[in-house]
């Protein structure tokens, strides 16, 4: 167990006094890696609650800049970082709440080439990413390198929250067994296009900020094998059992996926609008 200072004893004091979290529950914490795919609109109050919480060590991968239209929702950047790589603007704000945390940027896009190098390292990945192939990719390479993934979504005024361990919780889901194959491209409108609630995405990544501390602490139910879904609209949460497809084609009895597939547009289009 980590050897805490006065500072750190102050700082997670709310923590500690937790009978399920306390000073070994904190330590966790802050030994503890966690990767994130996107730092936008998801990512933004993942990456804050996480830091907050002393996640040790936190990587961010985003290829995109800050833009003006990402301030609705993307509260982790500001005004004066406008034209900023995302990955560098997300950092600053991290380290300026809590220098305990170590945090790995990568400022390219996560690929077939690239993810599985790169989560070997963590223990828990966090998709905030907006489009599908990123989505698809993100799950095979979790379910090869056997890391647990906690993904979120959001559209207009809706988003869910799923967790996804079939190497831990045998008869657990992963995504595929939900959707075994992306849209055709164009079908689902980007947020662009369609509009997104801001306050929606702090609700939808708070709750992955959330399911990532309890699983690092192993307490609680997990969402693994469930599928969390929120309408701010009728301001309705919904929590709905999902079941491991005996014939999905990853993580199925006979798979026919054994290396990650790279789909059309999988790095072309931007990460957590």
């Amino acid at each position: 167990m980590i050897d805490f200072t006065e500072e750190q004893i102050e700082r997670y004091s709310r923590h500690i006094i937790l009978p399920e979290v306390g000073a070994e529950g904190q330590s966790k914490l802050l030994e503890s890696k966690v990767f994130m795919i996107g730092a936008g609109g998801l990512g933004s109050p993942v990456a804050y609650y996480l830091a907050a919480a002393g996640v040790g060590t936190i990587g961010i991968a985003d290829a995109d800049v800050v833009d003006l239209s990402n301030l609705q929702r993307q509260i982790i950047h500001n005004q004066d970082r406008i034209g900023d790589p995302k990955v560098e603007s997300a950092k600053k704000t991290m380290q300026a709440l809590n220098p305990d945390v170590k945090v790995n940027i990568y400022n390219y896009f996560v690929t077939e080439e690239n993810i599985r190098e790169i989560i070997k390292e963590y223990d828990i990945i966090i998709d905030g990413c907006d489009n599908f192939p990123t989505r698809f990719l993100v799950n095979d390479a979790c379910y090869f390198e056997k890391k647990t993934l906690i993904s979120g979504a959001m559209f207009r005024f809706e988003g869910q929250v799923a967790t996804y361990k079939p190497h831990v919780h045998k008869e657990g889901p992963c995504y595929r067994c939900l959707y075994p194959e992306p849209p055709p491209t164009g079908l689902v409108p980007s947020c662009s296009e369609a509009g997104i609630l801001g306050a929606l995405a702090g609700c939808v990544g708070t709750i992955q900020a959330v399911e990532a501390v309890k699983e690092i602490l192993n307490i609680g139910d997990s969402l693994s094998g469930k599928l969390m879904t929120f309408d701010a609209l009728r301001m309705e949460w919904k929590k709905l059992k999902l079941r491991k497809d005996p014939q999905c084609p990853l993580c199925g009895e006979n798979p026919t996926i054994t290396d990650l597939v790279t789909y059309e547009q999988a790095c072309e289009l931007k990460f957590g609008e």
